[in-house]
């Protein structure tokens, strides 16, 4: 039997994220962090070096560099015996994946280490074929799949049969006091729109994410061909990501606004250092995926900050936006369309547009009610302590929520 002494012990999770840079996994790493380190716990982070090293590090938790990154199955089998080495070295209780590639040497390592293993799944993955279909099912072998939000707790269930009583739908939380509209000044939406090049008047439509095929940008810019033959004017459509080396798809796609006449209405940004002064710039925030995007940490943040938003049936889940039919017109918190449909999401758009401004308004304050009521820190940090104690066995230490943080983004 287990003693009062074991149950009170600090848990130590190992996570191993592919790398610290800005991505969904990445920041449920620091999330994850500031969770453990919160509760009186301890956290150590296996990844390559990236922009959040310094959250992770500011929220206490110990660093390990390691190419977990790294698809090249020799590479990935000298992670799983340094990843063994250090489990033992340091006493981990749970290793904690959040990647794909490093969730094999993982896997490995806690069943070699005979430690419970546990995986986080933000978005879905394409299967083309059945390696990739064997590659991507590494996430739902984990003792426990913790899923940021239903659709991809659905997904799973449907792709692996992995059963209910495994997975664990946790949702990630957005920092309030970061966004938060009442904070802002008029001055800081200036700014940004000032960067953009935009006169007062311009309807900006703003797309936020990396620059990838599955975010479906080239969804948006067809879209906005359709605005254009639909005699809208004084509009803007503004890409706000990087490409992170996804050249290809950055080429195909100014090859593409090249060919549609949309030079005038199209512009890619950097990556905005002031988020929140960014989306209250925008008329409209847009999800145009064309892969199952789960939570779309962007969409809570645009709905936190009271902005309504337009997104794509595989983009965030219904537990992310309320759009009709699944809830009435009165409680919609954004326009949904059918994904790689450019004439649908033009036909949203436009619909928002010509929506009476006292309506969006109150489109936009129920968003940021729904995000308030259901993306809270204390709620996504219980869950989480409540499972490290399922798996490993005892009763976590939970403590007040720690100071949310904001995270690094440049």
């Amino acid at each position: 039997m287990r003693g009062p002494a074991l149950h009170n012990k600090p848990i130590t999770v190992m996570i191993v994220v592919p790398t610290l840079d800005i991505g969904a996994a990445e920041i449920g790493a620091v999330e994850l962090v500031r969770i453990l380190q919160g509760a009186g716990h301890r956290a150590i982070v296996v990844a390559r070096a990236g922009r959040l090293l310094a959250d992770i590090t500011a929220a206490g938790a110990e660093y390990v560099p390691l190419d977990v990154a790294s698809k090249n199955p020799f590479v990935m089998l000298r992670n799983t015996a340094v990843l063994i080495k250090l489990a033992r070295e340091r006493n981990c209780d749970v290793i904690h994946a959040l990647g794909r590639a490093g969730a094999w040497s993982a896997l490995a390592a806690a069943r070699l280490a005979r430690i419970p293993f546990v995986t986080s799944g933000y978005k879905g993955f394409r299967e083309q074929n059945i390696l990739k279909r064997l590659y991507n099912g590494v996430m739902a072998r984990g003792d426990r799949v913790v899923a940021g939000c239903e659709q991809i707790a659905q997904l799973v269930n449907d792709r692996y049969c992995t059963p209910w009583e495994k997975i664990a739908v946790v949702p990630c939380s957005i920092d309030f006091d970061h966004f938060d509209p009442a904070t802002l000044t008029p001055e800081r939406i200036a700014t940004v729109r000032q960067t953009w090049g935009v006169n007062d008047d311009t309807k900006v439509i703003m797309v936020t994410g990396r620059i990838l095929r599955r975010k479906g940008h080239h969804v948006a810019v067809r879209a906005m061909q359709r605005l254009k033959e639909f005699g809208l004017t004084n509009f803007l459509c503004v890409f706000v990501g990087e490409d992170r080396g996804h050249t290809h798809y950055t080429g195909d796609l100014w090859d593409l606004v090249l060919a549609t006449g949309t030079m005038d209405v199209i512009r890619m940004a950097t990556p905005e250092r002031d988020m929140p002064a960014a989306y209250c710039a925008a008329a409209v925030v847009v999800s145009a995926a064309v892969q199952p995007e789960g939570v779309q940490r962007a969409m809570l943040e645009a709905q936190a900050m009271a902005r309504p938003v337009v997104v794509s049936d595989l983009g965030a889940g219904p537990d992310v936006v309320l759009t009709a039919p699944a809830v009435p017109e009165s409680r919609i918190t954004g326009l949904r369309f059918h994904a790689g449909d450019d004439r649908a999401l033009a036909a949203a758009i436009l619909q928002l547009f010509s929506m009476p401004r006292p309506a969006v308004d109150a489109m936009g304050a129920r968003g940021r009610d729904w995000v308030l009521d259901h993306f809270d820190a204390s709620i996504g940090s219980e869950q989480m302590l409540r499972l490290y104690g399922e798996v490993t066995g005892r009763a976590p230490i939970v403590a007040a929520t720690p100071e949310h943080g904001k995270i690094s983004t440049i």
